[in-house]
């Protein structure tokens, strides 16, 4: 009798377990995925990051409102490393270890991103970073969803070479005093020194973040653009300095036909402030402009518009702007999607294989894919010039999407860096 009773407890038991596992299964299906956010949203980036962080918002509900990823929702879990260095780091380190997302959408500087590097290295996270940078790096922590230099800095200076852009002989090369503007410059001299530009023809020139008077630097550049030779600008000032120096540009009657600057980190977003009829025929070289006309982009600048306007965000609502950061922003997480679904799994390590050769059919107008080795995306590369209502004509493009050469060969000893990822030293 107390071997049945025994039994009888033991088969209770057993059945409340099977029906507590059973009835748990769906509460952890039903756990969202976390992703985190990464951005500034305070401080002199803040003019450019913020609307990063809206365009994954708007991404994850998209998502979302097709049924999620593997059947579960996904989470934005948004951090404000507020334009400090080493805060990015510290966030970065809070979503990963606390917040347990399985991927990472943020950083626009360089600096931003190598101060995340270590920690998505030790911690084996995973980072989408959207934006154009230097090159002269590659890591199996981090895909690459904005330009290497062959896909942005070096075909914007072949441009302003040509007969078409100029047929520019001296060049300034104008940035803020960071590790992205230094390093691109290094390559952008030893390019122009390889096409017979001199040193003396050369004029390179840094300010400090958040920089606000270029009233001196502008005069300096007019000074060294009357020596009978045509001139161009490289610009790659990052953050709300854009807004004052193309201020005093437009103040100091430098205009396009005589100086055409060429920026790179300046899109339709950074000229929203700015009285842009005196800047009409200045340059920037992206992968994508706001203003290219195909079905693809149509239906992204809508879904944005709607999306600001539903969400009341502060510029955008009245007057939405899409630009090439927040298009390899939705680029990169609709890939991760992507590349989840395919390997049925967040882990890091199987992501980071399903993501080799993943494609998505990119507002550009063309389709973006992912290396198959080097975690950089494939992107066309297009120039245009700066219209009266701040948007961009494209002058300039290539036929089609380019592979990215994260090390430049004008760099010495770059011939022998490696074609797949490898983590910083």
């Amino acid at each position: 009798m107390k071997r049945r009773s025994t039994l009888k407890a033991l088969s209770a038991a057993a059945a409340v377990g099977t029906l507590g596992s059973l009835a748990a299964w769906p509460a952890r299906a039903n756990t969202p995925i976390k992703v985190g956010v990464l951005h500034s949203l305070s401080g002199t980036m803040a003019i450019s990051e913020t609307v990063l962080k809206d365009t994954v918002l708007m991404a994850v509900e998209e998502i979302n409102a097709k049924g999620g990823v593997l059947g579960r929702k996904l989470e934005a879990v948004v951090v404000d490393p507020a334009s400090n260095w080493p805060l990015f780091a510290e966030r970065a380190r809070q979503l990963l270890t606390k917040d347990k997302v399985a991927a990472v959408f943020g950083c626009w500087t360089s600096v931003s991103r190598k101060s995340v590097l270590p920690v998505f290295e030790e911690l084996n996270g995973l980072l989408f970073y959207p934006v154009q940078y230097e090159g002269e790096e590659m890591s199996p922590n981090v895909f690459y969803t904005g330009a290497a230099p062959n896909q942005q800095a070096i075909p914007a200076v072949e441009y302003l070479m040509s007969a078409d852009g100029g047929s520019a002989k001296r060049f300034v090369l104008l940035g803020t005093d960071y590790v992205y503007p230094r390093t691109t410059n290094k390559i952008l001299r030893a390019f122009l020194k390889s096409k017979g530009i001199p040193d003396s023809d050369i004029m390179e020139e840094y300010t400090p973040f958040g920089h606000s008077d270029y009233q001196s630097i502008i005069a300096r550049i007019k000074q060294f653009s009357s020596q009978g030779k045509k001139t161009a600008v490289v610009s790659t000032i990052n953050g709300d300095s854009n807004v004052p120096f193309y201020r005093e540009l437009g103040n100091q009657g430098l205009k396009a036909t005589d100086v055409p600057v060429v920026a790179f980190s300046v899109g339709e977003e950074e000229l929203r402030g700015v009285d842009t009829r005196p800047l009409v025929g200045h340059l920037a070289a992206w992968n994508y402009f706001m203003s290219l006309k195909n079905p693809v982009n149509d239906e992204f600048t809508k879904k944005w518009a709607a999306y600001a306007k539903a969400k009341n965000i502060p510029g955008h609502k009245d007057r939405p702007l899409t630009n090439d950061p927040m298009e390899a922003t939705y680029i990169g997480i609709h890939m991760w999607k992507q590349a989840v679904e395919k390997a049925k799994s967040t882990d890091v390590d199987k992501v980071r294989v399903a993501m080799r050769g993943q494609t998505f059919k990119a507002p550009n107008g063309f389709e973006a894919k992912m290396d198959e080795k080097n975690h950089h995306l494939h992107k066309p590369v297009f120039i245009g010039e700066v219209r009266a209502d701040g948007q961009f004509n494209v002058v300039w493009k290539t036929k089609g999407p380019v592979r990215a050469q994260p090390w430049s060969p004008f760099i010495e000893g770059n011939d022998k860096k490696p074609d797949t990822p490898q983590k910083s030293a």
